[in-house]
């Protein structure tokens, strides 16, 4: 019988931060990016597809996903912000959105 053989490199660590790993990194106050906030959202620890539903698809499962992020404020500042059109934000549909961007113009 052989020994034992990993493959695995010897530099196989990876920083967390890197990976975007929540709760792993906080902003400093005047750091320059605007998507730390990215770091601690509950959206990158699931499924991708719940946020991006089919037309007609539920929202439900994005949206209680939503409900309990601490950055969920954050979120829909940035997709206010930059005119996302596609998936669930801060916890609110494209539609829901585009109502909230009309009220508040």
């Amino acid at each position: 019988m052989t020994g034992y053989r990993s493959d695995v490199p010897e530099n196989w660590f990876v920083d967390p931060v890197n990976l975007g790993v929540p709760g792993v990194r906080r902003a400093e106050p005047d750091e320059e990016s605007t998507l730390s906030w990215q770091t601690d959202a509950l959206c990158s620890q699931t499924d991708p597809e719940a946020f991006f539903p089919e037309k007609g698809g539920s929202t439900r499962d994005a949206k209680r996903i939503c409900s309990s992020c601490d950055v969920r404020g954050e979120c829909l500042e940035y997709a206010l912000n930059n005119d996302e059109r596609f998936g669930i934000w801060g916890g609110l549909s494209e539609r829901e959105r585009r109502k909230l961007k009309r009220s508040a113009g």
